[in-house]
């Protein structure tokens, strides 16, 4: 089994309201030293052993979990160790 991380982000070329909402909050609440927020979302996959878990997790990403017009992803894969 294992355990993937996928982070999802808007692209630096893309205008992202809610993270201007966000640090125009923060700076009204005296945080002044906040310089930009991105906006972004976070995934969890659990995901049994196969053979090419790579191939299958970009293909996850590319047509589903991310918007590859406005957005970048990354992610992460653990083994996770049963106990």
């Amino acid at each position: 089994m294992y355990k993937v991380k996928v982070y999802v982000t808007l692209r630096e070329s893309v205008l992202d309201p809610q993270g201007v909402a966000v640090k125009s909050a923060l700076h009204t609440m005296d945080y002044k030293e906040v310089e930009d927020v991105r906006i972004g979302k976070y995934l969890e996959l659990a995901v049994n052993e196969t053979e090419n878990i790579e191939a299958r997790i970009e293909e996850m990403c590319e047509k589903l979990l991310a918007n590859t017009v406005i957005e970048d992803y990354r992610y992460e894969i653990e083994e996770v160790v049963p106990s």
